[in-house]
């Protein structure tokens, strides 16, 4: 308790923050000493390109101290990467509890190292930040949202200067400057309203944004009609979705919006996760649908740079699409309007745990493919050093419904993938397809591609870190009555495909994941999850029939259940 004691009079000294500060004064009131180890006894750390964390007082949450801290280290960090005078930074934010405050305060921390702030007035969706950092030749960027996590939940991304998410070097280097700029400088938000080094210019960068955003559609001209159901799902979408629609030409009573769900509303009332791939998240945008005889259902996640569609189909059943059949669907339409003197150097990427769908059209159309690890701060970066090669890098997926559609942004964009999809939906129309018939036609010329992802629930990193050990201790030649036939492994630096032995992916001794071929078109990678207590399993069969492909993907799910994972003995917990 000395120690927690110790921690807790650091933060009562930083923090001046009253809310949070009472927190933590009525944690040692009242000796809850495990509650103050989960606040105080680790610091939060950079993650996915930043920081996401609850909204709470202790080192380990997001709060006006910790935002401080990390910008205070950030603002180190520019300072020294770039020439003196020149630095700048971009920050946005979105209606989350406490979103504006946060982005002040990264403001005022920037302001007091002299760097110049791009400041947006409003609420953005989150891809404006890295097209304004394009756009004003920024050094950097910070976007203040947790995306599609919890109410609770707030975050704090980070784009490096060629406005992609950071990667290391950077990520490591902004870390130990946080380190070295703990004690708070300046609390004043108001720094933003008064200094000479902010700019405010929100609208001329979502003209900019409007304008390049409409060159994703093949064409603007309404023929055939399209009509859809929109829900932003409480989030900032629906102003930048109404204009993207205008400018397709899509007319006012086609878009019609989900009006419960339609205006920003921080505690997301209508929804258990305020996330598009909820079970349940869309009922909502169906009912609206059903009621005003519409047939097709977009939505976009709080922060609008993940989007969902759902359709209905003739029997009246609505099918809502995975991320990777929407993912394949947007790389059929990229590739179809692709002329074919460019097609040589068109490149399309995916996640490693998303469907290897995208890789056989690559072989069978004769496009480039490249595979990264999971997360768009790893396929925005490839993809311009793609492009540095002299490659088009013109798309990119990863199955948790993240799109990406080069030049508008390399990072993913609700707002442009319901563009390209509504421009699509023209396109299948005029064939006299829907969504749901156009994936058919890809099914049966690439093949059946079907999945089986779930996971397990660990109970700390102990567990996971024993589980695959005991993984790598057995050395499995086969998974059921699958031959392993190539072996991947991200930990320890091992591929069984490659000339030399090692992977083409970067590796992390830190981190769990594994990926496999079998024989019979099935390959599966096993992680463990960087943000949550889970063992994340992706399985993938590839077949002649869809019958055959779910039955494939579901045997491998249950043979590494009970040969890899089994939960009986090792604790691992299904969800």
């Amino acid at each position: 308790m000395d120690t927690l004691r110790s921690l807790a009079e650091q933060w009562l000294e930083l923090d001046k923050n009253e809310k949070t500060k009472a927190e933590i004064q009525k944690l040692l009131a009242d000796n809850d000493t495990e509650e103050l180890e989960k606040r105080l006894g680790s610091r939060i750390s950079f993650g996915t390109a930043g920081l996401r964390a609850a909204m709470q007082a202790g080192f380990s949450r997001m709060n006006d101290l910790t935002v401080i801290q990390a910008s205070q280290g950030l603002a180190e960090y520019i300072s020294t990467s770039v020439a003196s005078g020149g630095a700048s930074i971009v920050i946005g934010y979105d209606h989350r509890h406490n979103s504006e405050r946060f982005a002040r305060l990264t403001g005022a921390a920037m302001i007091q190292r002299g760097i110049k702030v791009y400041f947006y007035t409003s609420l953005v969706h989150t891809p404006l930040v890295p097209f304004g950092i394009k756009m004003l030749g920024a050094s950097a960027g910070v976007m203040i949202t947790a995306s599609h996590n919890p109410v609770q939940d707030n975050g704090y991304k980070v784009y490096w200067s060629n406005a992609c998410q950071i990667v290391s070097p950077h990520d490591k280097a902004i870390a130990k400057a946080i380190e070295r700029n703990l004690t708070p400088v300046c609390w004043d938000e108001s720094l933003v309203d008064t200094s000479e080094l902010v700019e405010k210019p929100i609208e001329r960068i979502q003209d900019a944004y409007f304008h390049k955003l409409v060159d994703l559609a093949t064409h603007t001209v309404p023929v055939p009609r399209v009509r859809v159901v929109y829900t932003p799902m409480h989030g900032v979408g629906l102003p930048a979705m109404q204009r993207a629609a205008r400018d397709l030409g899509v007319a006012e009573e086609d878009l019609v919006t989900v009006k419960a769900q339609q205006a920003p509303d921080a505690d997301f009332p209508t929804v258990r996760f305020p996330n598009p791939e909820e079970v349940g998240a869309l009922d909502l945008a169906i009912v609206t649908a059903t009621e005003n005889n519409i047939s097709i259902v977009l939505a976009t996640d709080p922060d609008a740079d993940r989007f969902a569609a759902a359709e209905r189909l003739p029997s009246g059943e609505w099918r809502t699409f995975t991320g990777n059949e929407l993912g394949i669907l947007f790389a059929a339409y990229v590739f179809s309007n692709t002329p074919a003197s460019q097609r040589p150097k068109l490149c399309m990427l995916c996640s490693t745990v998303s469907s290897q769908m995208l890789a056989s059209m690559a072989r069978i159309e004769g496009f480039a493919f490249e595979e990264t690890l999971t997360g768009f701060k790893w396929l925005g970066n490839r993809a311009q050093a793609l492009e540095q090669q002299g490659y088009h890098a013109a798309y990119a997926f990863e199955e948790a419904i993240g799109y990406m559609f080069s030049p508008l942004v390399q990072d993913k964009d609700g707002i442009a993938a319901a563009v390209v999809f509504i421009s699509a939906l023209r396109d299948w129309s005029s064939a006299g397809q829907t969504p749901y018939q156009k994936l058919q036609e890809l099914y049966g010329k690439y093949g059946y591609f079907k999945t089986a992802n779930s996971y397990f629930v660990s109970r700390d990193a102990a567990l996971t870190r024993k589980v695959f050990a005991d993984i790598r201790a057995a050395a499995p030649k086969a998974v059921g009555a699958r031959k392993i036939t190539r072996w991947r492994d991200l930990t320890t630096g091992v591929d069984t495909a490659t000339e030399d032995g090692k992977p083409t992916l970067p590796i992390s001794k830190s981190s769990e994941m594994i990926t496999a071929e079998l024989e019979g078109g099935v390959r599966f990678t096993v992680r463990g999850s960087g943000t949550e207590p889970k063992i994340k399993m992706y399985i993938e069969c590839k077949a002649d029939t869809e019958a055959a492909a779910i039955e494939g993907a579901q045997e491998v799910a249950r043979d590494l259940t009970r040969e890899w994972f089994r939960p009986e003995e090792t604790g691992l917990r299904l969800p």
